[in-house]
């Protein structure tokens, strides 16, 4: 099995074509709006529920030109979702993957529509590569209200409040572990014969893999600096937000995602060396710098 380097560079390369394919052009009209669809989802960031999904595709040996339209879809809701997330009505950033966000390229209204765009794209890429109704109704709701919207207007409410670590972790895990729970299964689910038990574990393991993400950015937020981050350091403690540092120190908080990771990766115990990969990312998250 070729090294966890190069199998995520070939991964995040597999995706830059893939969605340069399924993004409008530039030159169709109308043009504006297409061009800003392409510069926020093109040329940046980890791509790590791609990753999740092509990795949880091999863990249960599903079809990969499927795999790849759920990996496509989950990166277009969760690019819509940083679109949205950076508008002044929101977080009000100037910087996301190293670059000036899109309503600052752009304007606030084309910001608006890219977001709105993406999310209908998503569900069109799922539908045309072979999604099944159970993977559309999955990826609807990790994105909805009952998830990641939830959990941003959960956020918005409790900006200047004090959080208690469950009411803290019922946010993350609707805010950024939803859609990281249906990268899992997406891939996943792309083998119609999934059995309960591994989609029960697989669920397990990208709930704890969630959470341990959040941490690791709140620590990176606080520690790193915005050049090595891509986007604007120190933020949340800046606004007021609740994080993983306001309740215990940075040591702390990475030896809670040190726990949640071994929780993950007792979850993939089953699958053998088919689960190496989903272990692996599991221990990038911790692992990771930006």
């Amino acid at each position: 099995m070729t090294d966890f380097a190069v199998w995520s560079r070939a991964i995040q390369a597999r995706m830059e074509t893939a969605l340069a394919a399924c993004l409008p052009d530039a030159t169709l009209a109308p043009q504006r709006l297409h061009a800003a669809m392409r510069y926020v989802t093109l040329g940046g960031g980890k791509r790590v529920r791609p990753m999740l999904a092509f990795a949880a595709g091999e863990a249960v040996n599903a079809d990969m030109d499927r795999v790849e339209a759920a990996a496509c879809a989950v990166e277009l809701i969760h690019v819509y979702s940083l679109t949205h997330d950076d508008l002044p009505c929101m977080d009000d950033d100037d910087l996301r993957r190293g670059k000036p966000t899109c309503h600052v390229e752009y304007d606030e209204a084309t910001a608006l529509l890219v977001g709105d765009a993406l999310q209908s794209l998503a569900f069109e890429v799922l539908a045309e590569g072979g999604g099944s109704a159970g993977m559309l109704r999955q990826l609807a709701r990790a994105a909805g209200s009952r998830g990641m919207c939830g959990g941003q207007a959960v956020d918005l409410a409790s900006t200047g409040q004090s959080l208690d670590l469950a009411e803290l972790e019922f946010m993350h895990i609707h805010k950024t572990g939803a859609l990281i729970q249906a990268a899992v299964l997406l891939g996943a689910l792309a083998d119609d014969a999934l059995a309960d038990d591994a989609r029960h574990r697989l669920e397990r393991y990208a709930r704890c893999i969630g959470l341990a993400f959040q941490v690791m950015d709140d620590v990176l937020d606080a520690e790193t600096d915005t050049a090595t981050l891509g986007k604007t350091a120190g933020k949340d403690a800046a606004q007021g937000k609740a994080t993983y540092l306001t309740l215990m120190s940075a040591k702390e908080a990475r030896a809670y995602a040190d726990e949640l990771t071994s929780e993950a990766l007792a979850q993939l115990e089953p699958f053998g060396a088919r689960g190496q990969r989903l272990a692996e990312i599991a221990r990038f998250i911790v692992e990771r710098r930006y």
